[in-house]
Formats: C-alpha cells, structure tokens, sequence
C-alpha cells in the first residue's frame, strides 16, 4: 500500500471522529493551563486557555454563527459562545474553558448519534456492486459498469457475488443471503422464475439472471432513499422545540441583560457580582438539554428500525405509531398467503378418484386463473400427469368447456354448471364448504355433476402471532376486504381479529378508514396492492409489505421490509419507548434549568457547579436517547 493510500485510510477513519478528538485536546490543553496558572504564569495559562477556546469551541462556533447568518435566529451555541467569553471578561477563565469542552462533548456525542444512525445507510450503499457479468449472444460474459445495464439484459452471478440489479432467476439454482434487504439471516432457496434482489449475496450455485429494474428503481436504492429522507425529516414535535429555541435565546438575553443592572440596584450586589450571576444565568439557562431531548433518540429509533427490517419515512410517523389506537390490515396478500389452496376435494361415487382429478386439472392447467393453477398444482401433489386437449373454450367469469376422449366437460361456477345441482351434489356439501369461507369450483360430465374442488386462501401463521400482538399492546385490529360476509367472517375468525368489513372497494376502503380515524384519531392501515395505496394514504400511519406495489410503498409512511406483520408491534413499542425517553428528557432538562435558575438567584450554585450541571444534563439526555439503539424494545 502506498503512502498516499495509508493517508486516506487514515484520515477516512479519523475524520468521523474529529469533533470528539478536538473537544478532547481542548480538555488536555485546560489541564496544561490550570496547573501552569497554578505556577504563576498566568499570561501563559491564559495562552493555553485561549487555545482551548478555539479547538474545542470551533466547530459548534462556526455551525452557530452560520445557522444564525442562515436563519437569521439566535441559537442555542451563540449562548454558549457569549456565556464563554463573559466567563473570561470576568477572569473565569477555567470555567469559560470547561463550559467550551464540556459543550464540545456533548456537540460531538449528537454528532456521534447521527453518524451512528447513518452508518446503516453507509453500509447499505457499499453492498451495492460496481461491476457485473453481462452475458453475449454468443454465450461469452463480459464486465461491465452497473450504470451500463439496461432492463432486460441477461446477467450472471457467480458464487460469493452480489446480486447486481433486481431481477428473476432465469437458469440455475442457489441460495441467497437477502440479509441486507429483509434483515433475515436465513439464506432463501432460489430457482428459475424466483425474485432477486440488488445487494444480497449468491451463496452457492451460478446463476444466469434478467435484469427487470433499473439500478434507480431497485428496492436496494429505495430502501437507501427512504432512510436518508427519514433522517432528514424533523418529527412535530423537534420542529416545535427548534421553533421555541429561538424565541427562548431572545427571551433568557433579554434576562441576561436585565439580570445585569437590577440586582445591583434593588438588591444591592455589587456591580462584579451582578455581571458574575448574568454569566451563570446565561450558561443555566441555554436550553441545551432541551434542544437535544428528541433528535438523537430519533435517529436513533430510525437506525434501529433499519436494522429490523422496519423502513420509516420520518420521525413524524414515529410519534404517530405511539399514539396508535386502532389498525385496518388488508386480507389478501397480508393476513392470508395470496394464493388459494385446495382443502377439499369430492368425486362422485361411480367414479376414481385419480382420474376424476386428472381430468379436471388436465382442463385447469389451460387456464391462467389463480383457483386454476390452484387446482393443478394439487393435482401434481398428487402425482397426476394430465391427458392430452382435444378442445377447450374459456367462458371468462364462469368456467372452462373441454373434450376429452369425445366427451364434454364443464368446469367452473355453480350457475355455470347448474347451480341445483352443483348444490345438490354429496348431500348439499357445497353450502357447508362456502360457509367455511371456501370457493367450490365443479366439474360436471355427461351424467352430472363429477366432482367438486374446494379452495381456500390461508391465513399466514405469522399473522395470527401479530394480531395478538397488536391486541396485547391495546390496539384494535379491523379487516378490510374485497370478499364476499361469508369469507370475511371465516377469515377473521381464524386470524382473531376484533372486527371485519367485507365487500370493500377502494373507495369504500377509504370511507370505512376515515370512519375509524373519527372513532380512534389514530389509525394504521397495512396493505401490499395498488387497491390498497387510496386508504394507505388517508391513514394516520400507511404500513406497506415490502414485497407489496411500487404505489404502495412510495404511499406508505412505514415499510415491512421482511413481509412480517410482528414488526408493527416491534415499530409501536419501539415508538412508545422513544416517546417515554423525549418526556424523561424534556422533564429532566426543565427541571435541571429552573433548579438551576433558581440556585443562582439565591447565589447557591456558582459558574463552575453551573457549567458542569447544565452541560451535564445535556450529555444525560443524548446518552439516554441512545438507548433507542439498543435491540431488547
């Protein structure tokens, strides 16, 4: 490695640091002064002092003064940069000194918490590959930029290699580590047709991919956006405290000011005594701790959602999902599995079994149909091989009309096939199937009606954990969806939800959510489809499943990257901890800054004792927000 490189290296991992390193030499720099003032050489000491000022005070100095340029505001670090300099007007040097250090740390342990918060988004950005094996008509790979892909390029991976774009596997089989992407540590099995993403691992077999995103639109990009506009975003309740920073600064200067005439003449402290309490009353009465009460406990919740799989916006959805009362999730796709299964399947008595179902997924796999892929890919559980088709017709909306061997079969609804005696058949079964909340699909021969499939969407087990979930936390868990009562019911019953709305539109989505907004204020809505985006949107809080609709995910405030609903349980107790750590803080800060106040009015409390209290409280209230990194919620 040369010199140049070893530089870098260096400074790349120095420069993260730096605030800290400063505020530390400025501390070493105060020691060397006090004990060469103690010598007496004070014109030394001061030297040092002077010197400690600068180091550990230049970098929250030049972010106060530009913010005031900037904003035209009074802020928080300009009342330390007075506070400092009335210190050593007065001869207080050591404490003016210590008021810059200690601000120094606690600067560099906001400073700190955001890189920390950051550093998700750092490591996520240097999973993302450079380069990637682009495969030639002619059968050879070559190298090639990331930014010269194109959608619909045929890509290779090798083992050890990340996945260089989104795409489907189209040759091979392997496993992936998508830890980056879902937080899940077990590798998924991958074969051709199967979903890849941008940034996670090939682990085992070579692979020959197509390219269906661009590098722009990849969900490995989005999740970096989402997270950087997260840890832009200010929740209210900051915003509030930023604004109220300015007026308080206007408020406690004007005090200063009062606070360094009246006393000497309505209380008779001399006029050195008078200026020493305004300095103390300028360093007790800077909102520091305040200020810091709430942004570093939100990055840090933002940083360990993204650790969790759990994406949010911003920090205003952070306070909303502690407040949460009530929470609408869609059925299909979010409570059950999204595609429907076979539960149940009758032949009539004269005729096999096996054959009876052959048939009917002979004529299914002609169709396209969820029920109809549902039922062929029983029948392959079964070890059935289909006939040959002589003829088939698709009556959209009710069934199939087949030919097999020169008879004809019908497949499809209960109208389609006679509807008396699709519900006559095996003693009336089709009403007790459909009051299960099942789909029955018959086949009906030349002598009747042959056999009935009945089919089933599941709901997952996990979402039956994550509504007890919810429940255990006091929120109320509402079903919205597109079904018929019966299905509703059924469905309902199975996942324990309190409360159920079938035959839902989009539109009507929309109404029932602002029904339950009215009843509850704070409402949560998950879905995963573009039906789902209209009542996402009119949610206090919109949680989308990350492998949901692209309008879905860029309409919802939180996102589920693992598709795992116990996440929202983890997102709303991680909510309540930070809004129980931005109380602890606010009530901590205020309650040291009137004792504070107060001490220095009946002269308790002197500069050094007010330094190390005010500054002290500050560094409190960022290590306590730092606590929302730790995993245990």
């Amino acid at each position: 490695m040369s010199t140049i490189e070893e530089k870098d290296t260096f400074l790349s991992k120095v420069m993260p640091h730096i605030e800290l390193i400063a505020a530390l030499f400025s501390g070493l720099l105060i020691l060397i002064a006090w004990f060469i003032g103690k010598s007496g050489f004070e014109t030394v000491s001061i030297v040092f002092y002077v010197l400690a000022f600068i180091i550990g005070g230049f970098a929250k100095a030049k972010e106060g003064i530009e913010a005031t340029i900037e904003e035209k505001e009074l802020n928080v670090e300009m009342l330390m940069i007075f506070a400092a300099i009335g210190s050593s007007i007065i001869g207080y040097w050591t404490e003016g000194a210590i008021l810059i250090f200690i601000f120094a740390v606690s600067g560099a342990l906001e400073t700190y918490t955001m890189n920390k918060s950051r550093k998700e988004i750092s490591s996520l950005m240097e999973l993302q590959p450079e380069e990637a094996w682009k495969l030639q008509a002619d059968g050879s790979t070559i190298r090639v930029s990331i930014k010269d892909l194109a959608v619909g390029d045929n890509l290779v991976v090798k083992p050890g290699e990340r996945i260089p774009a989104d795409g489907i596997v189209i040759n091979g089989m392997t496993s992936v580590d998508e830890a980056a992407i879902s937080g899940e540590s077990i590798p998924l099995s991958k074969q051709p047709n199967d979903t890849l993403f941008a940034g996670t691992v090939n682990l085992s077999g070579a692979i020959t991919m197509e390219m269906t995103k661009t590098n722009e639109d990849s969900l490995f990009q989005k999740i970096i956006d989402l997270v950087q506009t997260a840890q832009d975003e200010k929740s209210p309740a900051q915003q509030f405290i930023e604004r109220f920073e300015g007026t308080y600064v206007k408020v406690v200067l004007i005090a200063v000011a009062v606070m360094m005439v009246l006393p000497h003449f309505l209380l008779g402290w001399d006029w050195n005594t008078t200026f020493y309490r305004a300095m103390v009353l300028l360093v007790v009465a800077s909102p520091c701790a305040l200020v810091a009460s709430i942004m570093p406990a939100t990055l840090a919740a933002i940083s360990n959602g993204a650790k969790n799989g759990i994406l949010f916006k911003g920090g205003m959805h952070l306070e909303n999902i502690s407040e949460m009362k009530a929470i609408a999730l869609d059925k299909t796709g979010t409570l059950t599995q999204g595609k429907p299964v076979v539960t149940d399947f009758f032949v009539r008595d004269d005729l096999d079994r096996l054959s009876t179902l052959t048939i009917l997924a002979t004529i299914e796999s002609q169709s396209n149909h969820p029920l109809a892929q549902a039922i062929s890919a029983f029948a392959k559980t079964e070890g059935i091989t289909q006939l040959p088709i002589i003829s088939i017709e698709d009556r959209p909306g009710f069934g199939l009309r087949a030919s097999i061997d020169g008879q004809e079969i019908i497949v499809g609804k209960p109208e389609f096939v006679n509807k008396a005696d699709a519900f006559a058949f095996q003693d009336g079964v089709a009403a007790a199937l459909a009051d299960e909340g099942k789909t029955v699909i018959f086949m009906r021969d030349e002598k009747g009606i042959a056999a009935a499939a009945a089919l089933k969407d599941t709901v997952r087990e996990e979402a039956k954990e994550a509504i007890k979930l919810l429940q255990s936390l006091g929120i109320k868990t509402v079903m919205l969806t597109g079904d018929n009562e019966k299905t509703a019911k059924v469905i309902a019953k199975e996942a324990g939800i309190d409360q159920y709305i079938a035959e839902c539109l989009p539109e009507t989505k929309v109404q029932h959510m602002k029904e339950l907004l009215a009843e509850h204020s704070f409402v949560g809505m998950v879905g995963d489809g573009i039906n789902d985006a209209p009542a996402l949107a009119t949610a206090t809080t919109g949680f989308a499943m990350g492998e949901g609709t692209d309008v879905a995910l860029e309409t919802a405030d939180v996102i589920l990257m693992k598709n795992d609903l116990s996440k929202i349980a983890y997102a709303v107790k991680m909510s309540r901890k930070m809004q129980r750590i931005v109380k602890q803080n606010i009530f901590f800060s205020l309650a040291v800054i009137t004792i504070l106040i107060v001490s220095n009015f009946l002269q308790v409390v002197d500069l050094p004792l007010g330094v190390i209290g005010h500054e002290g409280s500050t560094i409190l209230v960022i290590l306590n927000g730092l606590r929302m990194l730790n995993r245990k919620i």
